[in-house]
């Protein structure tokens, strides 16, 4: 048992009593919890005591889990509290989103507290990877290669989720690292962001194309940037296709399936 001065704090977020309950039976042993009914009354406790750690639900009344992790990301004092959503929506749709918008992570009800206490844990004390390329070693050689280039984490997250059992995802946060590892794996499609630090996805598409093996491999922008001029100005340089965020899974493999048939 953790001595109290040293464990972390975590709130509990859900409208259902038992689960509260049921949740806190589980986790109290290891860390300080907080049962809050309603993202109304964390946010107001929020500003009394910051946690370590969010775990929410996503159906409750008023507002929702989506609505109160969006406010979370916007107030810079709450930014970096890593949020899991624990919620019976356990649909693509809802993971992908939920991903999208920030969560570290997502736990499907039922669970077991094993797995709950495993995901806690790996949220808590995420691994720092020593390449910030992430090379999916998948050996089956029949799956296309994605490079997804974002700087939002949790973005890439949600297109690995996505995309991993059709795909070989891997995953690039800094877009001006482009150049040193494009040729570490053979890289049938891009998806990239359009608003990122340092290199914008336009300049991405310059830089790929430099590249002989890359002048006609398909790329996507995949952004929250729906302005006509960019669209156009994406067409020009290049670009195959684009989908805006937040993406439906199903539709991006659509997408996805279509230029790499194209390719072909």
């Amino acid at each position: 048992m953790s001595d109290d001065l040293d464990r972390k704090k975590v709130f509990l977020v859900d409208d259902v009593e038992y689960t509260l309950s049921r949740t806190k039976q589980f986790l109290k042993d290891y860390y300080t919890v907080f049962t809050i009914d309603s993202a109304a009354r964390m946010f107001e406790l929020l500003e009394k005591v910051r946690p370590d750690l969010i775990l929410m639900d996503i159906n409750m009344p008023g507002v929702d889990g989506y609505d109160a992790l969006k406010r979370l990301k916007e107030d810079i004092r709450f930014v970096q509290i890593p949020v899991i959503f624990l919620s019976g929506k356990d649909d693509e749709d809802s993971i992908v989103k939920g991903l999208a918008l920030g969560a570290v992570d997502h736990v499907s009800k039922p669970y077991t507290p094993q797995d709950l206490l495993t995901r806690i844990q790996k949220s808590l004390y995420p691994i720092t990877y020593e390449n910030e390329l992430k090379i999916d070693n998948d050996k089956n050689r029949s799956k296309p290669n994605i490079l997804a280039v974002d700087d939002s984490p949790s973005m890439l997250r949600s297109i690995h989720f996505a995309l991993h059992t059709k795909y070989k995802v891997h995953t690039l946060q800094k877009p001006e690292n482009l150049k040193k590892f494009i040729n570490d794996v053979n890289i049938d499609l891009f998806l990239l962001d359009y608003n990122m630090p340092v290199i914008n996805g336009f300049e991405l598409v310059k830089i790929i194309r430099e590249f002989p093996d890359y002048k006609k491999t398909p790329i996507i922008f995949l952004t929250s940037e729906a302005s006509a001029s960019h669209l156009a100005e994406a067409v020009t340089l290049g670009s195959s296709d684009y989908i805006l965020k937040p993406f439906n899974p199903r539709k991006l493999r659509d997408k996805i399936a279509n230029c790499l048939a194209r390719k072909q």
